[in-house]
């Protein structure tokens, strides 16, 4: 799994430092805990995420899927290229009602040109909410004008 132009693994924190999460992830409450290549790690809360039935909202679970697998696709893009996401899909298996969930983002697939990552949200009791599958396209950052 490497690439000439992958970032030294060394770098993922002040990448993550530099490029920050996202307004709309910082919103709902992710707070990254690990960041590599090979494994990132978030939480979120179910508070503020909910649907009108108190279940964490099927959207936010995609949330903090694609955060991860675009922040973990374009560290692995290196620089002067940028991941962008071209397809997502989850499958949710269980509601969280309370307390945190955390995503954890593994790499199926880093090619020259595309990511596939999974990303398996657990409740706090280790039960597997949903999982998340995101592609990414690598390609070159546009340049200033």
């Amino acid at each position: 799994m490497t690439n000439e132009t992958t970032r030294d693994t060394s770098d993922a924190l002040a990448f993550l430092q530099a490029r920050g999460i996202g307004a709309l992830a910082t919103k709902m409450g992710i707070e990254m805990t690990e960041f590599s290549v090979e494994r990132s790690v978030a939480t979120m809360p179910v508070e503020g995420n909910t649907q009108p039935a108190m279940l964490l909202h099927g959207g936010a679970y995609v949330v903090l899927g694609e955060s991860l697998g675009s922040m973990a696709a374009n560290l692995y893009a290196g620089a002067g290229r940028l991941a962008v996401g071209i397809d997502i899909n989850a499958t949710h298996t269980r509601s969280a009602t309370s307390g945190i969930v955390t995503g954890v983002c593994t790499p199926i697939h880093l090619g020259r040109s595309l990511t596939v990552h999974e990303i398996a949200v657990t409740d706090e009791q280790g039960r597997r909410c949903s999982t998340i599958r995101i592609t990414n396209l690598i390609k070159e950052a546009p340049t200033a004008r």
